[in-house]
C-alpha cells in the first residue's frame, strides 16, 4: 500500500523537475566577506550532480562565493505567467557552492552540460580567465505551488517532500 508521503512524492516529483527545467536562469543570495547580503541572478543548468552556474569574478556574486560557500537560490514562475502575484509558484534550496577547477574532469563535465543547456555562449565564457564554474549542492529547499501549498524537499533528487499545512495567522486584535 502506497503511503501518503509516497503519493505526494509521485504526484509532485515530476510537476517540480518540469518547473525547474523550464526556468533558464535562477536567483542567487551571497553575502559578501563582511556578511553583507546580495542578490544576483546567473543562467544554469541542472544535472543529478547539481545546479551549475558560471559567474565571473568581476561580479559581485563571483567575489561572495570566494568569501562564502553558503548561497541561496531560487527559480521563480515569470510575473506574467502567475496566477496570482502574491502567490507565484517558486523552488528555492539552500545549497553549498563547489568551486571546479579548470581543466579538471568535473570542469568539463559541468561545462558540457551548460553548454547543452544554454548554447554555444557557455563556450565563449568559459575561455575567459575571470570565469569560474560553481556547483551549487542542494541541502534542503522548498517548492511553494500557491496559497496554502507549500512543500520542503530535499536535496536535488527530491525525494523527500513534507506538506507544510499550518495556516496563516490572523491579525491579533488590540488588547489581546
Amino acid at each position: 500500500m502506497i503511503d501518503k508521503a509516497e503519493r505526494l512524492q509521485n504526484r509532485l516529483g515530476p510537476e517540480i523537475q518540469e518547473f525547474r527545467d523550464a526556468r533558464k536562469t535562477l536567483q542567487l543570495g551571497t553575502v559578501d566577506k563582511d556578511g553583507k547580503p546580495h542578490t544576483s541572478y546567473a543562467p544554469f543548468a541542472f544535472s543529478e550532480q547539481g545546479y551549475y552556474i558560471l559567474v565571473s569574478d568581476l561580479a559581485t556574486h563571483g567575489q561572495n562565493l570566494k568569501h562564502s560557500k553558503a548561497v541561496s537560490i531560487m527559480m521563480i514562475e515569470d510575473e506574467n505567467e502567475a496566477r496570482s502575484i502574491f502567490a507565484r509558484r517558486r523552488l528555492s534550496f539552500d545549497t553549498n557552492a563547489e568551486l571546479i577547477e579548470r581543466e579538471s574532469a568535473l570542469w568539463q563535465q559541468g561545462i558540457d552540460v551548460m553548454q547543452t543547456r544554454l548554447g554555444e555562449m557557455i563556450d565563449n565564457l568559459s575561455q575567459l580567465g575571470d570565469f569560474r564554474l560553481y556547483r551549487l549542492n542542494p541541502v534542503m529547499g522548498r517548492y511553494v505551488k500557491g496559497f496554502g501549498q507549500a512543500f520542503d524537499v530535499t536535496g536535488e533528487d527530491l525525494l523527500s517532500i513534507v506538506h507544510l499545512n499550518e495556516g496563516h495567522v490572523q491579525k491579533m486584535k488590540e488588547g489581546m
